[in-house]
């Protein structure tokens, strides 16, 4: 599809074709640096009968997005098969990054990534796209309606704040158009980087926006905002209590009392399908699907919203079985079917799930959240030829857990006691999280017995290897360091945590930890080293054994100084001196050799 590209400056990205500084002056940062720490890039996209969806502008011009994802940044960012309602719309999707990650990581976002939940790291191979979409009137277009969506597409999961900024921009930008864009970019190019741990304050178009990052070395709980500076802002700042965290009490209200339920499905991998009456629901749903595993990083597939347009949708949903693990979102009328069996499901143009053949059956390997208003009913598919409109859970699955009935009469006296849809859902979020706690709680106490003892770590030798984890001896040290700990709920937590060993997200988790216990021994190798007796080391060894040492002590120190170890300034300071120690005992020429880059 071809696309009508802005005329905004070009944004440096470094490397080859970069002028350099001049002689006598500091290097100045990139154009559109920090710009690029926030959003990609900005997507006005525009609706016409005749030429359908089309990339009326992309903010600065010189984005690197492929003709793939321009097509389905179109196609996802139109409600599909709206049914002609006026107004303005919000929601999110999230598309594959085509052709894989392109060129390293600057040092800026692996800081950050470094620093930040696993949940809120920038993606490496993906973009989310936060869309505000306009459907009016207008005689002048033969359609009859104006429509067009103005769209922020960004590396970061910051859902609250970027539909924040989209209610702020959206509305002047189509009074305005492009001059308003590029002021809005420009201010956006002003703002500081989005840093961890830190309240940041925001301005665009006069108002203030001050959120607060949220840091991996924070207690871990509902995000709140933090205290600012005590500088006095005028005008007073919009303050958003959180940067990503969706209401989960609105989200999950008609099916509240599947929850925990949903928890199990989420946590093991299961593929779900979210039915919802508009694309800000569906795509909110989904999203509130993937933060209850806070603080485990949710690693499956999933779509905020999904259409029949979208790029991928053969390739997702035309396997000879379901895909394990995707969250998929669909929205329409509510006369929508769904239609799930042994195959995978596709869906219509009409907006229905169906299968070849016409079989009714729901599978047992897809779970359904339909969302549509007042009432609340689960069913098993055994007794369903097709879904009916009314909100619920389809599935065949059984919980391993009893239901925390507690909870679920705290949730309703709040409702029957009118408390706000917040504190709710700040109710929700806590038991998750602590369920979540739990449940980890086993599996990273039997981690830290595989680690190596720090006196086993010796300067001269490599580091021991981490032991194996074994699942069956895991499954055993439950006796006496089980979830009962520190969870009142009952049921089959040996059976979850079977079935939790074939999902991703195991895999996930313990790829993340067994990285971390890699460094971990590397930087206690790495203070061995600089603790050790250096001249009496290097008494008896050869030439060629002194460099060997210059050459792995060189290796660990750049890995180090990169962040990569988790060493203190001090070890990285006796590690430098150490280093030019053994370096000086060397011939002159040797060291000159060594000395290269």
């Amino acid at each position: 599809m071809d696309a009508l590209l802005g005329a905004g400056p070009r944004r440096a990205r470094g490397g080859l074709g970069t002028a350099p500084p001049e002689p006598g002056h500091a290097a100045a940062p990139p154009p559109w640096a920090r710009f690029s720490a926030w959003l990609e890039c900005v997507c006005v996209v525009t609706f016409d009968l005749e030429l359908g969806q089309a990339l009326e502008l992309v903010y600065p011009s010189d984005s690197r997005l492929t003709d793939k994802e321009k097509s389905s940044i179109c196609y996802l960012s139109f409600p599909d098969s709206h049914s002609g309602g006026l107004g303005d719309t919000q929601f999110s999707f999230r598309i594959r990054q085509s052709g894989g990650q392109r060129g390293p990581w600057p040092a800026e976002d692996q800081l950050y990534n470094r620093a930040a939940p696993e949940s809120l790291q920038r993606e490496s191979a993906h973009y989310f796209g936060y869309v505000y979409f306009r459907q009016v009137k207008d005689s002048s277009v033969k359609r009859g309606y104006f429509q067009k969506s103005l769209v922020l597409v960004s590396r970061l999961p910051f859902v609250r704040l970027f539909q924040a900024l989209l209610s702020i921009i959206a509305p002047e930008y189509f009074d305005k158009l492009v001059p308003c864009l590029e002021a809005v970019c420009s201010e956006i190019d002003q703002w500081p980087a989005p840093a961890p741990g830190k309240t940041l304050n925001l301005p665009v178009m006069g108002v203030v926006v001050q959120v607060y990052v949220p840091s991996r070395a924070d207690k871990l709980e509902a995000s709140a905002l933090k205290p600012c500076s005590l500088e006095k802002l005028l005008p007073a700042p919009m303050v958003l209590a959180s940067i990503h965290e969706p209401d989960l009490f609105r989200c999950f209200q008609p099916v509240l009392m599947h929850v925990q339920m949903l928890w199990e499905l989420v946590l093991l991998g299961e593929p779900l399908v979210v039915l919802a009456p508009s694309p800000a629901v569906s795509s909110e749903i989904v999203l509130a699907l993937t933060s209850l595993l806070q603080p485990l990083r949710f690693c499956s597939d999933y779509r905020p919203y999904f259409t029949v347009h979208d790029s991928e949708f053969k390739e997702l949903m035309t396997r000879t079985r379901a895909p394990t693990g995707p969250t998929f979102s669909e929205w329409g009328s509510p006369e929508c079917q769904v239609r799930l069996a042994g195959a995978s499901p596709t869906l219509s143009h009409e907006g229905r799930w169906q299968l070849p053949g016409g079989t009714a059956a729901l599978s047992p390997t897809w779970h359904v959240v339909g969302d549509f208003p007042k009432q609340v009913k689960l069913k098993k598919p055994s007794r369903l030829k097709t879904l009916d409109t009314k909100p619920g859970l389809y599935t065949s699955y059984s919980a391993h857990l009893s239901r925390d009935k507690a909870l679920l009469k705290r949730l309703l006296k709040g409702v029957q006691r009118q408390r706000p849809s917040d504190t709710l859902s700040a109710l929700l979020r806590r038991h998750l999280l602590e369920l979540t706690q739990s449940f980890l709680f086993p599996l990273e106490h039997y981690m830290t017995s595989l680690m190596p003892l720090r006196r086993s770590v010796e300067p001269w030798k490599s580091p021991p290897q981490i032991r194996p984890f074994l699942q069956d001896d895991f499954l055993r040290s439950l006796e006496h360091a089980g979830p009962g700990l520190t969870c009142i709920i009952k049921g089959d937590w040996l059976g979850l945590y079977r079935r939790f060993f074939k999902s991703p997200h195991f895999d996930g988790w313990y790829r993340q930890r067994h990285k971390e216990m890699a460094q971990q021994l590397e930087a206690l190798h790495l203070q061995a080293i600089c603790e050790a007796d250096l001249e009496a080391w290097m008494k008896d060894k050869s030439e060629v054994e002194v460099v060997d040492l210059v050459l792995k002590l060189r290796e660990k120190l750049v890995r180090a100084q990169g962040h990569q170890l988790p060493v203190k300034e001090e070890i990285l300071r006796l590690a430098q001196l150490y280093l030019e120690k053994v370096m000086s005992s060397l011939p002159k020429n040797l060291q000159a050799v060594l000395s290269l880059p």
